[in-house]
């Protein structure tokens, strides 16, 4: 066999098994100490365990805070891997997403193997595979979004009615959770239930912006926190703020109608030369072969890669018009 296949199928099954061993690892540790506490009540733990757990816990933390550190930047732009899985409104946990994705990894690099597929390649296809269910995931939350965004200027306009019809905020949002339909019913019902909880309901709302990083969102949030603590008529506020966003959607279809040729062109040019490279490959593999197998190939390939990298954040910022 190949060295570079068996390097490959290596490469695959200890990336596998490293997960795993995280994921048990983190697990393991996720025990809360008043559970402790109660095992060792019960006799099901020792007190010596227990306090052995506790400095394990203490170094486990100790090295998360300085891996947190070292990658702070990246770790803050995401925001948190379960942040991103409530922000999907996911029907899947961290564990079923992570027993998929390393099973499609590897059943994509198989695939790639019975299709007589080149040793190079086949990481290649394990990651195509593996990444599909961080892309569904994201797909999901991006729609999420947008149907929040779209349902918002309704949510706030009950809730104009409803202040000035004498009700107070609290009792508002409850209309909102009752009135409307999902996504923007289960948040307004999150922040609504933690402002029942005592929690005061600034920092609900900020909650709320947190999970659904929406700007109009915030406007909304930002003008319930100056009204409390300087007084005014919120419900004007909260009208003001819905004809600002209408207005900011009626000038975001026409920038979409505007755009809409940039974006197709830009997804036919990211496309095609990934459909280009397969159907040659099909066509005459000894020809896409000499990618591989000498070094002037790889030079160009790995060019080739970045310029289609640089081509992408080009488009994006053609398209992207903020409004």
């Amino acid at each position: 066999m190949d060295p570079l296949w068996i390097v490959s199928i290596a490469a695959f099954f200890g990336a596998g098994a490293l997960a795993a061993a995280v994921f048990s690892t983190v697990k393991s540790m996720n025990s809360t100490r008043a559970e402790d506490r109660l095992d060792v009540l019960a006799g099901n733990k020792s007190a010596e365990t227990e306090v052995t757990r506790g400095l394990m816990k203490q170094d486990f933390m100790t090295m998360s805070k300085g891996a947190a550190k070292a990658f702070g930047g990246f770790s803050k732009r995401l925001g948190g891997f379960g942040t991103f899985l409530e922000q999907a409104n996911s029907p899947i946990d961290f564990q079923t997403f992570l027993m998929i994705s390393i099973g499609l990894t590897v059943a994509g690099a198989g695939i790639g193997a019975l299709a007589n597929s080149p040793a190079p390649l086949l990481p290649v296809f394990g990651l195509m595979a593996g990444v599909m269910p961080l892309m569904w995931l994201s797909m999901r939350r991006k729609r999420r979004f947008a149907r929040f965004g779209a349902q918002l200027p309704d949510a706030l306009s009950l809730l104009g009615r409803a202040l000035r019809s004498g009700n107070s905020l609290n009792a508002g949002l409850n209309m909102v959770v009752e009135e409307m339909a999902d996504p923007i019913s289960t948040e307004f019902r999150i922040a609504y239930e933690e402002q029942n909880l005592g929690i005061p309901i600034e920092n609900a709302l900020k909650n709320m912006m947190t999970r659904i990083p929406n700007l109009d969102l915030k406007f909304f949030v930002t003008a319930v926190s100056i009204q409390r603590q300087t007084g005014g008529d919120l419900a004007e506020i909260i009208d003001k703020i819905c004809e600002v966003i209408r207005e900011r959607f009626k000038i975001l279809g026409m920038v979409q109608a505007l755009t809409g040729e940039g974006r197709l062109s830009g997804a036919v040019l990211m496309a095609l030369p990934i459909a280009i490279f397969i159907a040659v490959y099909f066509l005459n593999q000894d020809y896409v072969m000499l990618l591989f197998n000498t070094e002037l190939g790889k030079k160009m390939l790995g060019f080739g890669i970045f310029m289609q990298i640089v081509g992408a954040i080009c488009i994006k910022k053609i398209i992207d018009i903020k409004v």
